[in-house]
């Protein structure tokens, strides 16, 4: 299945907002950081990053590039990234 963009971005952003401790501090178009902004520890983590992959079935994401993911842009980019690999131009 193919994504536009903005659909990825809605979609990612929704699930971000969704599950987020801290939901009231979400702000849709503000690059925010996971942890000290919305107040994601380890556990919400991982169920943010399992809502993700079984929405656009991508394959798990690995420890040192889920580590490397700290704001609200970084995890649309890499959906994004993720996407546009998996989708023939």
């Amino acid at each position: 299945m193919s994504y536009s963009g903005e659909e990825v971005r809605e979609t990612v952003l929704a699930i971000i907002e969704q599950l987020a401790p801290e939901r009231e501090r979400f702000e849709a178009g503000k690059d925010m950081r996971l942890v000290e902004d919305l107040g994601f520890h380890s556990l919400a983590l991982l169920e943010m990053a399992f809502a993700i992959e079984d929405d656009f079935d991508l394959p798990p994401i690995d420890e040192q590039t889920g580590r490397a993911i700290q704001t609200t842009e970084q995890v649309v980019s890499y959906v994004l990234s993720q996407v546009e690999i998996r989708t023939p131009s």
